[in-house]
């Protein structure tokens, strides 16, 4: 029996990938200590913005959302052989070639960099409604996967609508998310992202600033239950969306 090849454990840590790239690029930025910011304006010439003034999206949380996007993981995928279809052949191998993923869809998504890191052709994401009842995700910035353990049992708290970062709680929650996911997309990949009238334009803006807005391909408009007659005193409100968008990845 041969030796058995010792694997990494950590996720790939996507500023090491970009940090690469970078390299690759402009080489003459770093320095023994990291990027030389200076040198890196002079290179950018005019594409440098060092106004106080500018258009911008953010809200309370955010640093924090990016670094969780940041943050390699720890955690393992582990086979569930009773529940998968049966195995074939002498290498033990499953004789589907069709992947279930349960768990928190956070450190699934940071898992999955390593093995389909640009490989992924289509995504479709059901992110939860920021509706003000069943919003549940409070990710500790800490140890996300003893906080996953923790919130199974949640399932009463809520993301009222009157709180005072109703909207910044589903933003953070959003953020990572969508960076990981863009991670994984091949560079022709293409993104569907459903969604209600609650969050709706906040999505549309965040993903401008992940994708990019160039990438932008269309919002489909569902109607899933009640269409009103063609009367100006009725306006239907029983609909959702579906963004569309495509990623040509330029770095």
């Amino acid at each position: 029996m041969g030796e058995i090849e010792k694997m990494t454990l950590e996720s790939e840590s996507l500023i090491d990938d970009r940090l690469n790239k970078l390299k690759e690029l402009m080489p003459e930025v770093f320095s023994e200590s990291g990027i030389d910011f200076d040198k890196l304006r002079l290179e950018l010439g005019d594409e440098v913005d060092e106004g106080l003034e500018r258009y911008a999206f953010t809200w309370p949380g955010k640093a924090d959302a990016i670094r969780q996007s940041q943050m390699s993981s720890t955690a393992t995928l582990r086979p569930r052989i009773e529940k998968s279809r049966s195995r074939d052949g002498e290498d033990g191998s499953f004789d589907s070639d069709n992947i279930y993923i349960e768990g928190d869809n956070l450190e699934v998504l940071k898992l999955l960099q390593r093995g389909y890191h640009g490989k992924v052709k289509m995504i479709y994401i059901d992110p939860p409604y920021n509706t003000g009842h069943d919003f549940v995700y409070k990710d500790n910035f800490g140890n996300s996967v003893d906080n996953y353990k923790e919130q199974a049992g949640l399932a009463g708290q809520s993301n009222a609508d009157t709180s005072g970062r109703y909207h910044s709680d589903w933003c953070s929650m959003m953020y990572p998310r969508l960076r990981l996911a863009r991670e994984l997309l091949t560079d022709d990949g293409v993104i569907f992202i459903s969604i209600d009238d609650n969050e709706d334009r906040n999505l549309r803006i965040l993903c401008d600033e992940v994708f990019g807005e160039a990438n932008f391909v269309s919002q489909l408009i569902w109607e899933r239950a009640y269409s009103p007659k063609n009367d100006a005193k009725y306006v239907s409100n029983s609909h959702d969306y579906a963004l569309i968008g495509n990623f040509i990845r330029t770095l």
